[in-house]
């Protein structure tokens, strides 16, 4: 989601430079920053972003330039003596304090005022319109850099899928997941209940049978991990936003290599387990450059 595009523009003497950056989010944020007489373009702005983007933080920047044309300097005179006649007051309850200069007072937001050169109504509809086309191609440039990112990174993300397919594959073949050898503890199991004393009920045995049972075959969850990652590469291949899907599913995957660590009964799937769960994270971190 991280990019940058510009784009100029002009209509007549008036120059103009939109500037667009974008860093990864949850979801999408744009943040407008117009010069003044521009705020009627904020709305615009934001509709033109979310058409296309669907999430990282937009930071969009106008800047306006009125080439050949000298601005005018306007003193609002009434600000001015109302800040004088206020500071006089003080200056009287507070004696200690040196009455403040007039290049202090020219300094305070309002006072002093650059005026560009009126414009009609018609004029300003057409600039405004030209402005937001150039909007449009810095939009297609930063889509078209976000693109370039996301090449490089689907090589990333299919490698970590990879590892994922192959350290489960690598726990189907464990002793732990091989059919023999969950009969075989079972087996062990259930004796060891049917030893007990003082002796379970029939309906007692059965439902501590059928947690072993549960707790002895991780063959679901390791058919869930393959599931996950066959839809984790469709996504990847497939058009339209998969930033938002892939962090869901990057949630079950997490969930599936936990329960496989909390039911392994051997050392080696325990290790497969942890090292899933280091490149599951892995593969969540980068999922969160994806739109």
């Amino acid at each position: 989601m991280t990019g940058f595009a510009r784009a100029q523009g002009q209509y007549g003497a008036t120059v103009w430079t939109w500037e667009l950056k974008s860093v990864n989010a949850r979801g999408l944020d744009v943040r407008a920053k117009l010069p003044s007489g521009h705020e009627s373009l904020d709305g615009p702005v934001r509709e033109a972003a979310t058409k296309i983007l669907k999430r990282g933080n937009v930071s969009v920047s106008l800047s306006v330039n009125r080439s050949g044309e000298q601005p005018t300097i306007k003193v609002n005179e009434q600000l001015l003596l109302e800040l004088a006649r206020r500071m006089n007051t003080l200056q009287h309850r507070f004696p200690e304090f040196s009455a403040p200069r007039l290049d202090t007072l020219f300094s305070v937001k309002g006072v002093v005022e650059v005026v560009e050169e009126d414009e009609d109504d018609e004029a300003r509809d057409k600039r405004f319109s030209r402005m937001l086309v150039s909007l449009g191609h810095a939009l297609a440039g930063l889509i078209e850099m976000r693109n370039i990112e996301g090449a490089r990174l689907l090589s990333v993300l299919n490698g970590q899928l990879d590892e994922i397919a192959r350290l489960t594959k690598a726990a189907e073949g464990t002793a732990t997941a091989r059919p023999e050898a969950m009969r075989e503890r079972l087996k062990t199991m259930v004796e060891t209940l049917l030893q007990a004393s003082p002796a379970l009920s029939e309906e007692r045995l059965t439902q501590e049978v059928a947690l072993l049972v549960g707790k002895a075959d991780v063959r679901e969850e390791l058919d869930r991990l393959n599931a996950h990652v066959g839809a984790a590469r469709d996504m990847l291949t497939g058009d339209g936003s998969v930033g938002r899907k892939l962090d869901f599913l990057c949630q079950e995957l997490n969930r599936e290599a936990n329960t496989l660590c909390s039911k392994s009964s051997d050392v080696e799937l325990t290790r497969i387990g942890l090292d899933l769960k280091a490149v599951i994270e892995q593969f969540r971190e980068q999922v969160q450059n994806i739109e």
